[in-house]
């Protein structure tokens, strides 16, 4: 999953940037608004979160800009204004949720997943499954008939991608975008490595294998 922070606020972006790593997003961080409406254009993401007052361009005039343009990316909307007008006004111009400063990580990272599952359309926002292999999104955890599995936050990161397209061939440019920082270097081998790390986790041992290679193409989750 590829998350666009759009903060202006050296300390604050840091610490975004840091903690949704950590979860296991991919993050791309923009320190002024026209950089931030520059980003959206240039790839897609799972969702974002913007700051309202920001250098160059604010960011409601961000939000209601890729509105205009048909992007559909969940805002959640950062800001210092705490009165119920603002909210209001920032909702109204496009945003899907409004978080005011000073704030938890924790309840930021809950509204992310939160307009992420909302976002995905899937008739049970808690859970992704294929054949026996089991996601939880809110636990965050993951298993296989029943044996708990544990993944790195990359890993669990890759594995909800290829859930979320199961029976679909997931390219490795796909991958690079939703798992890995815009900068990223395409030519290395990375996808690769992470791919095989986590199929030895949840195909090893099992006669019936989830995880496939289409050679030249990518790979595909799927139960046959």
């Amino acid at each position: 999953m590829r998350i666009l922070v759009v903060e202006d606020d050296n300390k604050i972006g840091a610490f975004l940037k840091k903690g949704l790593r950590e979860a296991g997003y991919a993050v791309d961080l923009a320190r002024d608004g026209e950089k931030g409406l520059d980003l959206f254009s240039t790839l897609p993401y799972d969702a974002a979160v913007v700051d309202l007052m920001l250098p160059k361009l604010d960011g409601l005039s961000i939000i209601e800009t890729i509105r205009r343009q048909g992007n559909t990316t969940p805002v959640l909307i950062l800001s210092a204004k705490r009165s119920v007008d603002d909210r209001i006004r920032g909702l109204q111009h496009g945003g899907d949720d409004y978080l005011v400063k000073p704030f938890s990580f924790g309840e930021l990272l809950a509204r992310i997943q939160a307009l992420i599952r909302r976002d995905s359309g899937n008739s049970d926002p808690r859970t992704l499954s294929v054949g026996s292999l089991q996601m939880d999104l809110l636990q965050r955890s993951v298993e296989r008939d029943g044996q708990p599995i544990s993944l790195s936050a990359r890993e669990f990161s890759l594995l909800e991608h290829l859930l979320r397209n199961k029976g679909r061939i997931v390219s490795k440019t796909s991958i690079l975008e939703k798992i890995y920082d815009y900068s990223f270097d395409p030519q290395t081998n990375v996808v690769d490595v992470l791919v095989c790390r986590l199929r030895n986790k949840i195909d090893k041992g099992y006669e019936h294998k989830l995880l496939h290679t289409v050679r030249g193409m990518g790979y595909v989750l799927k139960e046959d």
